[in-house]
């Protein structure tokens, strides 16, 4: 056997070779060779099949990903490959895909309102209270942003999270999402007719879990709320 994590090959003194992985998984009763008849362990390390091994090059068995990489560096690179398959937001929904495709089975198999997105320039949501949940896609890298709100209870504050769709490992770019609201038109204006947050955005292939538990999220005040059932937000 060699898997991603290879640890090279052993032998024993007779020649026989043993994957290091596979060898320490097995009981102690069986980690002697089984073609020796003097029984002898693995406990000589083959540097030559380790070079020859370490040398062979596989490509990252993501969808759409053509990257090449050694047997030792795959895991790191599954990692934080920018197309590993992420988990849909929606609930009960099985689903998983690279960002691009994930992005486009949402935006076809559920009702979840779907925005495109060109970074520094602000964009203006009117998201419902009653299901406080978008897709945010920019066209320009194919990066996929689950935007999700909840309210614990009626009159409550409504606090906003914004989750980069893909895996948490993922190098840069890092993003930073800026957020306010408005109050409600017709409401006098004063300091607190609006409120504001810049927030860093968490990287997760499971968007919906992270969005729940995440520290980082944007509380909108009742009195911005008040008897409405959208709340205005700018992103």
């Amino acid at each position: 056997m060699i898997d991603v994590l290879f640890a090279g090959f052993l032998q024993c003194t007779g020649g026989h070779l043993a994957c290091a992985d596979c060898h320490v998984e097995r009981p102690g009763n069986q980690r002697q060779c089984q073609k020796c008849e003097s029984g002898n362990g693995f406990n000589v390390r083959n540097t030559a099949v380790d070079a020859v091994v370490s040398s062979l090059r596989v490509q990252c068995p993501h969808e759409g990903c053509v990257i090449y990489v050694t047997y030792q560096k795959l895991a790191d690179h599954q990692s934080m490959c920018p197309l590993a398959p992420c988990k849909c937001p929606m609930p009960v929904c099985g689903y998983e895909g690279p960002p691009p495709v994930l992005y486009h089975h949402i935006s076809i198999a559920h009702p979840m309102p779907v925005h495109m997105i060109q970074y520094c320039k602000v964009l203006q949501l009117q998201v419902p209270l009653s299901e406080p949940r978008l897709l945010l896609f920019a066209e320009v890298d194919r990066c996929a942003f689950f935007l999700v709100g909840g309210m614990l209870d009626i009159g409550a504050p409504i606090a906003m999270s914004v989750v980069c769709i893909r895996v948490g490992a993922s190098p840069l770019p890092h993003y930073v999402a800026k957020l306010w609201a408005n109050g409600l038109p017709g409401e006098p204006k004063g300091t607190t007719d609006a409120v504001k947050v810049e927030m860093e955005v968490t990287s997760n292939k499971d968007p919906s879990d992270v969005a729940v538990q995440e520290l980082t999220f944007f509380t909108v005040p009742p009195k911005l709320l008040a008897g409405a059932k959208l709340v205005s937000l700018h992103i």
